[in-house]
């Protein structure tokens, strides 16, 4: 029922994409996503290019589904990051903060399929153009770097404007969410912040607790002042950063603030001091379920509202 165009393009059996989340979205998560039908997603973040080999040979290990990497343009170990997807022929790379039309044309010579994250239509006209085998579309409810406009009205406007798949992303994560993305007008979705609280995510214990205890009102957004904002979850590190900034703190000083804060929350479970990520669907994440369960669910649930409607008609 579910099967889209983008099942086709990445060989999947459901149109979810896991985010690339770094220091979250590692092997073990990816593998997980994969196994259970979706395609998981391995985070480079500002990694060398020697820790995301060690990630993508696990996951070759774990499993013979398809399975992507994410790519951050503006890491400083970009080109090397590059060499390495190339390399090991990874399915699918994702990319965000920056143009990956340099990289494109490499990719596709070797068969790996590009999706880049935009957060307009000028950009997503412009990656299609470039070749770009699907977008993902990013609504400001997301976690991480953001933009300004929502899923509800990006996702239509750049669907009519292009003819490859769209992946809606930010403010998904049920099946009533994922139905709502396809009736916008996209191919699939991409899930972040769900999938953080699922049992296979590395993540620390306390950041996923901190994520279950969330309500409607909780994910915010900092360092608009450094032109890259960020959503977070409030906390002590959060609010300290905001005052900073309404105090008139220099992009350069609020970059040297951050540096290691996600590392810290998600890594060492520091969620005082650290930058706990996360998109405005935390509030909706109840318990911590297996990968498998959490798409199960979200597919039993979208057919369930589905007939409901049906009913109607």
């Amino acid at each position: 029922m579910f099967h889209t165009k983008l099942c086709d393009i990445l060989n999947i059996k459901y149109p979810i994409i896991q985010g690339g989340m770094a220091w979250v979205a590692t092997a073990e998560l990816a593998v997980a996503v994969s196994e259970a039908g979706g395609l998981g997603i391995i985070a480079a973040g500002n990694a060398p290019a020697e820790v995301v080999l060690k990630e993508i040979k696990k996951a070759k290990k774990m499993t013979n589904k398809p399975f992507g990497v994410n790519v951050m343009l503006l890491s400083p170990f970009i080109d090397e990051v590059i060499e390495v997807v190339l390399a090991e022929r990874v399915s699918v790379i994702t990319t965000g903060a920056g143009n990956p039309s340099k990289y494109i044309k490499q990719f596709q010579e070797i068969g790996t399929k590009v999706i880049p994250v935009v957060p307009s239509i000028a950009l997503a006209k412009r990656m299609e153009k470039l070749g770009a085998d699907a977008v993902i579309v990013e609504g400001t409810e997301a976690g991480g770097h953001i933009g300004e406009l929502t899923t509800m009205v990006l996702v239509p406007q750049i669907a009519s404007e292009i003819k490859i798949p769209v992946i809606a992303a930010g403010g998904i994560a049920d099946g009533r969410g994922f139905l709502a993305a396809l009736s916008l007008g996209a191919d699939g979705v991409q899930i972040g912040t769900m999938f953080i609280c699922s049992t296979e995510c590395t993540a620390h214990e306390k950041y996923k607790q901190k994520l279950l205890r969330a309500k409607d009102r909780d994910a915010i957004v900092t360092a608009r002042v450094s032109g890259h904002p960020v959503r977070v979850l409030k906390n002590k590190f959060a609010k300290e950063l905001m005052k900073l900034e309404e105090e008139g703190i220099t992009k350069k000083e609020l970059e040297e603030i951050g540096a290691g804060k996600l590392r810290l929350a998600a890594v060492d479970g520091d969620v005082d001091n650290g930058s706990v990520m996360a998109g405005q669907i935390a509030g909706m994440i109840k318990n911590i379920k297996p990968c498998k369960e959490l798409i199960e669910g979200i597919i039993i649930e979208a057919k369930t509202r589905l007939d409901s409607l049906s009913k109607f008609c």
